[in-house]
């Protein structure tokens, strides 16, 4: 009788490119796969472990799982990802249920590391981090229309708040030929919409050639004739050259949504945060790209309550909002991230001010997005149909202005002929609330 394994990945689509891999050595070895962990004989959770929020999101789901354990509905667990590499013997040492900590760069063993837990035999392995692999097989557990590409691995920025370095190592680019095969193979399957990723996509290449080859990159996936759409994450702004630019706007291919994660604009909070720039440049940035790509989407996140953030750096941070106008944001307050230098800054700030001031922005962003959504009414825009709501009666998707899981839906009732999941369809919008749309779809 095979050994049936289920998965739970939490964290970012990095995270999850990881765990799509790691399903598939365990189909190539025998295992059976089921969706449902509470079906499986071993159960596999893929951590997180980025920011205090994630670790304890990880660290609940382990719990789950060992009431699941001690219940006998499953057998053994599992823990990989972000957290298992961060923390190692600890989660054992302190979850003696749990059977098997693996690092990241024992993704690549993890059909050994699964037979030996449904043995009971227990595993803790933390080989190099560059022997996670860049390459290979995966079972995509996106909806069969879109995918993520994850281009790179690790990182080398040392933004000072920030453990990912520490967790995935160093920065190493996937060979573009390998990035290439595997979209076209995937286009020539119906997916329609790539999305690529890295800790910071800007950086590709650079490890290989001495420059960044996103812009190369970009080119030789918009000549795959079936590809459709691309979209482009985690740009950081010092990279966004003139050259990508122009890539962005003369590829039809490549959707007019950039994903810029800035972090703040007060320049000495930055030069504090590791990062470059400061409230002149991401300005001049922002005009560019809106300049030579006028119906771009730019989305970005915010950092506040790092390390000695005044009153007055925090004002300018809500007044840089306010005038750019961001049509997508997201904000968060500084986490303290043990080993990481921020963690070991002077005049740390109290949490309630750290969260008022992330709520302040998150509001002032909240009338911006109402803005400008009450603009789209009774006009007709492109729908990526995702799915229909039984409860509301209704289908849902997205415009090309929105990452899944991470951004708007449009909500929409279909009069005539019912729409595919998978379709792009016509929508006339009808009402807004907050950053989602409403409206009727023709068709």
């Amino acid at each position: 009788m095979s050994v049936r394994v289920g998965m739970v990945s939490l964290g970012c689509a990095k995270n999850r490119v990881d765990g799509e891999m790691m399903l598939y050595t365990l189909k190539q070895a025998g295992f059976e796969l089921v969706r449902d962990v509470r079906h499986s004989d071993v159960a596999i959770i893929n951590t997180c472990g980025f920011i205090e929020d994630a670790k304890q999101e990880s660290i609940d789901e382990i719990f789950e799982l060992v009431q699941l354990k001690k219940r006998g509905i499953i057998k053994a667990i599992v823990v990989t990802g972000c957290l298992a590499e961060r923390y190692k013997s600890e989660v054992m040492k302190e979850l003696y249920e749990v059977d098997a900590v693996v690092g990241i760069g024992g993704n690549i063993d993890i059909a050994e590391v699964v037979s030996k837990a449904a043995e009971k035999i227990k595993t803790e392995l933390f080989p190099e981090k560059d022997r996670l692999p860049l390459c290979g097989g995966r079972i995509r557990s996106t909806p069969f229309y879109y995918t993520y590409l994850k281009i790179a691995e690790g990182c080398d920025n040392h933004c000072t708040y920030c453990a990912i370095p520490m967790i995935r190592g160093k920065f190493r680019s996937r060979p573009m030929e390998d990035i290439i095969g595997e979209a076209q193979e995937l286009s020539e399957k119906g997916v329609k919409e790539f999305i690529l990723i890295a800790q910071d996509t800007s950086r590709y290449g650079e490890d290989l050639c001495g420059k960044s080859m996103l812009p190369e990159l970009l080119k030789k996936l918009c000549a795959i004739e079936k590809l459709q759409y691309i979209r482009v994450l985690y740009c950081y702004p010092e990279r966004i050259t003139d050259e990508l630019i122009e890539v962005f706007a003369d590829e039809p291919k490549i959707l007019k949504y950039i994903d810029i994660p800035m972090q703040h604009c007060n320049g000495r909070i930055l030069k504090l945060m590791n990062r470059k720039g400061d409230r002149k440049s991401l300005t001049e940035l922002i005009h560019k790209l809106r300049e030579r790509i006028p119906d771009i989407t730019i989305r970005t996140t915010f950092m506040t309550g790092f390390p000695s953030e005044t009153e007055e750096e925090f004002e300018e941070l809500s007044e840089f909002v306010g005038e750019m106008h961001f049509e997508r944001m997201g904000c968060f307050a500084y986490s303290v991230e043990e080993n990481t230098p921020a963690a070991n800054m002077k005049e740390q700030i109290d949490e309630d001010i750290k969260h008022k001031r992330q709520e302040i922005i998150m509001e002032q962003q909240s009338r911006i997005m109402a803005e400008n959504t009450h603009r789209y009414i009774n006009k007709r825009i492109k729908v990526l149909v995702e799915g229909y709501d039984r409860s509301d009666k209704c289908y849902y998707g997205r415009t090309a202005a929105d990452a899944p899981e991470v951004d708007c839906r449009v909500y929409f009732v279909a009069n005539g002929a019912l729409p595919n999941i998978g379709d792009v369809i016509e929508v006339t919008v009808t009402d807004s609330l907050d950053c989602d749309l409403m409206g009727e779809a023709n068709i």
